[in-house]
């Protein structure tokens, strides 16, 4: 199954608009304007809070910590490295990895591909694709995408 995530570019605050495959709405993400560190709400199509991402603000690295339906599920923090991103990661039993530039991801489960994130160049705000290999993940592959992004975006300013 496949998701779009598109950053609303003319806003105040981290704000996405998510799509299926076939270019239908699925989640809004809007991120607090005035908060201290990065706080990203995740609403379903009936305006239901369904996820939040929250930055631990004392920390050398970015951390996130992700919450699904009101309850906590991990976090992850961004590793130093030189040429590869990497991340700790503490949920869903996942890993990820990411290319130099920053713009691709696979998440894995054991051995096994999870996810494959990629980030489309040349749009206004960032856009991601989603490739999400079981259908039951498609909330919680939505979240940790939306963090590794705060995480770039809370290191890079």
């Amino acid at each position: 199954m496949v998701l779009l995530i598109k950053q609303r570019v003319f806003s105040w605050s981290d704000t996405y608009d998510v799509y299926d495959g076939e270019g239908n709405p699925k989640y809004f993400v809007k991120g607090e304007f005035l908060s201290l560190g990065h706080r990203l709400h995740v609403y379903d199509l009936e305006q239901n809070e369904v996820g939040l991402i929250r930055e631990r603000i004392m920390s050398l690295l970015p951390v996130f910590e992700i919450e699904i339906n009101g309850v906590e599920m991990g976090r992850i923090e961004k590793r130093f490295s030189l040429f590869k991103p990497k991340y700790d990661v503490d949920y869903n039993g996942w890993r990820a990895e990411g290319d130099f530039l920053e713009w691709d991801y696979d998440v894995y489960s054991g051995c096994s591909v999870a996810m494959h994130i990629s980030k489309e160049p040349f749009h206004w705000g960032d856009t991601y694709v989603i490739h999400i290999a079981n259908p039951a993940d498609e909330l919680a592959g939505l979240m940790l995408v939306l963090a590794i992004d705060a995480a770039n975006c809370a290191q890079n300013g």
